[in-house]
């Protein structure tokens, strides 16, 4: 009974340490596996308007993936939206997203999608550098060049599928 007595001052001083939130202030959040050098990355791409990709061809991803394309809609990133290319059962065949803003985020998009410690070496186009695998659902194949990173996701196993798209956008960008 004494012990509880002599507690009873040292509890209710701890008890005014905890952590108050205050009004109007952001409270933390936990750290994510999405961040590039510290910052959070942006955050994948969505399929918005259904309209025609700016720098990809719908007949030239149909020859380079195997399947028709049926419907293509585009995200609302700018300048350079995300292509969502879908197969005649309305499934997404393949997407190609690009970043254009920092090396490091650049950098941490390509890993993110083709992780080093899993992924083959990618340096196709000249110059640029990522991976490339195959996945669950297909293959993807990411590059990064300065502060540009180009990232085409298929449901085909064949990676160089997502290769010759990728070529093709940095091609058609001026990357």
């Amino acid at each position: 009974m004494r012990r509880l007595v002599l507690l009873a001052p040292a509890v209710a001083l701890l008890a005014g340490c905890a952590p108050t939130i205050v009004a109007g202030t952001a409270t933390p959040s936990p750290p994510s596996a999405s961040t590039a050098a510290g910052g959070e990355l942006p955050p994948d791409p969505q399929p918005g308007a259904t309209e025609d990709c700016p720098y990809l061809d719908k007949e030239f991803v149909a020859e380079s993936n195997g399947q028709h394309v049926s419907k293509v809609r585009v995200s609302a990133d700018q300048p350079h939206p995300a292509c969502f290319f879908y197969r005649p059962d309305g499934k997404v065949q393949l997407t190609v997203r690009v970043y254009v803003g920092d090396a490091k985020t650049a950098t941490a998009l390509v890993n993110k999608a083709a992780p080093v410690d899993t992924s083959n070496p990618a340096s196709d186009p000249s110059g640029w550098k990522g991976g490339y695998q195959s996945t669950d659902d297909g293959a993807v194949y990411a590059v990064a060049k300065g502060t540009a990173a180009v990232i085409a996701t298929t449901n085909q196993k064949q990676s160089v599928k997502a290769r010759t798209v990728v070529k093709k956008a940095i091609a058609a960008l001026k990357l």
